[in-house]
C-alpha cells in the first residue's frame, strides 16, 4: 500500500492532524477566556503523542500534559518548548531530569517537595513553578484539602519554589445523574473553599485548572483559567449527550474523529450453511455465504470478545458482521449470501471510521464491549502503523 514503506501488512490507522487542529480550536472557543491544555499522554492516546502536540498547538492550545516524564522528554526531544505540565508528583529519582526539561511538576507531598527544592537548590537555577494537586473527592492522588495550605506553606518558604497553580480532577463530570451532579458541585465547593483559605494565607496561585474534556464540556463553572482536554481533543465525547450539547453550546461545534482503523481483505471463500469459521467454531453461517479473511486480530487492539459482542465492519460502505471469534492476527467477515455483493481481495474494511455513508465509531464499541472509549483507542497496538494524514477541509462543525 502506499505510504507503508516497508510494512507489507495492509493493517494501519489513519491519524487525521487537521481533525485534532479543529477539535482544539472547537475547545478553545468553547473554554474561552481559558486556556487550553492538550493532554497527550499514553503515546497521544494512541494516536502519536508528537504529531498530536504540535497539531494541537496549532489549534490554540498553549499548554500540554502528560502522565511521565519519560513523556515529557521524548515531546522535548521532538522540538517542543511548550509549557507541558507533568499530572501526577515525578518519582524522586526523575525529579532531576523534570527539572532539566523544563517540564512543570505536580505537587503533593512533602517528600516531593524537599527532593525538587534540592534539585533547584543544588543546581543554582531559577525558581521551578509546580501545581499544587488537591484531591476533593477524586481519591486517586493530590493532597488532602485539610494538608494543602501546609504544602502551600512549604513551597512559599522554599526560595527555589514557586506555586504556578492549584488544581484538582472532578471524578464524574461526565455522569447525567443528580448524584453526579451534587457530587461534581461538592468538588468544587470544597475546592473554592481551598482556594479561599489559600488566599487569606497569602498564596494566590497564577493558575487554577479543574476541567477535564466532560468538565468543559459540561460544567462551565469548571473551565477557570485552564481546561485540560485529552479525549475530546481526539475527536471522541465523553458520552453521545456531552456531544450534542458541545454541538449546541455557544462557541461550540461538532468533534472530528482523528483516528480510523483499516485493513485489506487478504482471502476470501465461500462457505457452505451450518460451517463455523475461526476458534472455537462459535456461530453456524445460515445461508451459503462469502466469508472475507482480513490481517488484523487482538494482539492490534482488535478485542476478541468484538464478535460476542455483535462487533461489525465495514466492507464496500456496507456493515457486515464478524463470521467467528478474532484471532490474534486476524478477523473473518460474513459478506453475505454467494452472489449477491462481490467481495474481492484487496478490498478496504474499516473497523473504526467512515466509509460511504456509514460509520463505526471508538464509542460504539466501547459500548458493546462495555467500557469507555478512551480504552478502545489506546488499546490499539504498536504494531499498527500510524499514517499521518491532513484533511484540512474535514466537516463543518
Amino acid at each position: 500500500m502506499a505510504g507503508m514503506g516497508d510494512r507489507w501488512r495492509p493493517a494501519w490507522a489513519d491519524i487525521d492532524l487537521g481533525a485534532v487542529r479543529h477539535n482544539a480550536a472547537v475547545l478553545v472557543r468553547l473554554a474561552g477566556p481559558a486556556a487550553l491544555c492538550a493532554v497527550v499522554k499514553a503515546d497521544g492516546y494512541g494516536h502519536g503523542d508528537l504529531s498530536v502536540a504540535r497539531a494541537a498547538l496549532e489549534g490554540g492550545a498553549t499548554w500540554l500534559a502528560v502522565a511521565l516524564v519519560e513523556e515529557g522528554v521524548a515531546l522535548r526531544d521532538g522540538g517542543i518548548d511548550a509549557p507541558i505540565l507533568l499530572l501526577s508528583e515525578p518519582p524522586r529519582e526523575a525529579m532531576a531530569e523534570a527539572v532539566a526539561r523544563g517540564l512543570v511538576p505536580t505537587v503533593y507531598t512533602a517528600g516531593g517537595l524537599e527532593a525538587l527544592g534540592r534539585v533547584v537548590g543544588d543546581r543554582g537555577l531559577p525558581p521551578l513553578t509546580v501545581h499544587l494537586k488537591v484531591d476533593t473527592g477524586m481519591h486517586r492522588v493530590g493532597a488532602d484539602v485539610g494538608d494543602a495550605p501546609a504544602l502551600a506553606d512549604t513551597i512559599a518558604a522554599d526560595p527555589g519554589l514557586r506555586l504556578g497553580a492549584v488544581w484538582t480532577h472532578l471524578a464524574v463530570a461526565d455522569g447525567d445523574g443528580t448524584d453526579d451532579r451534587e457530587f461534581t458541585r461538592a468538588q468544587l465547593q470544597r475546592f473554592d473553599a481551598l482556594l479561599a483559605g489559600l488566599a487569606a494565607a497569602g498564596h494566590r496561585p497564577g493558575l487554577t485548572h479543574v476541567a477535564n474534556s466532560a468538565g468543559t464540556i459540561a460544567v462551565p463553572e469548571a473551565r477557570r483559567e485552564l481546561v485540560r482536554c485529552g479525549i475530546a481533543l481526539y475527536g471522541v465525547a465523553p458520552t453521545e449527550a456531552l456531544a450534542g450539547q458541545l454541538s449546541s453550546a455557544p462557541g461550540g461545534g461538532r468533534l472530528r474523529p482523528v483516528l480510523s482503523l483499516r485493513t485489506r481483505v487478504t482471502f476470501v471463500r465461500d462457505l457452505d450453511p451450518g460451517e463455523r469459521p475461526s476458534y472455537g467454531r462459535r456461530r453456524p453461517l445460515a445461508r451459503r455465504s462469502t466469508v472475507a479473511t482480513a490481517p488484523i486480530g487482538y494482539a492490534d487492539g482488535v478485542p476478541r470478545r468484538l464478535f460476542d459482542q455483535g462487533g461489525e465492519v465495514l466492507v464496500r460502505g456496507i456493515r457486515r458482521p464478524l463470521a467467528g471469534t478474532v484471532t490474534m492476527d486476524q478477523i473473518v467477515i460474513d459478506c453475505g449470501p454467494v452472489g449477491t455483493d462481490p467481495v474481492a481481495v484487496g478490498d478496504e474494511v474499516v473497523l473504526l471510521g467512515r466509509q460511504g455513508s456509514e460509520e463505526v465509531s471508538a464509542s460504539e464499541w466501547a459500548d458493546l464491549l462495555g467500557t469507555i472509549s478512551y480504552e478502545v483507542l489506546c488499546d490499539i497496538g504498536p504494531r499498527v502503523p500510524r499514517l499521518l494524514t491532513d484533511d484540512l477541509a474535514g466537516s463543518p462543525d
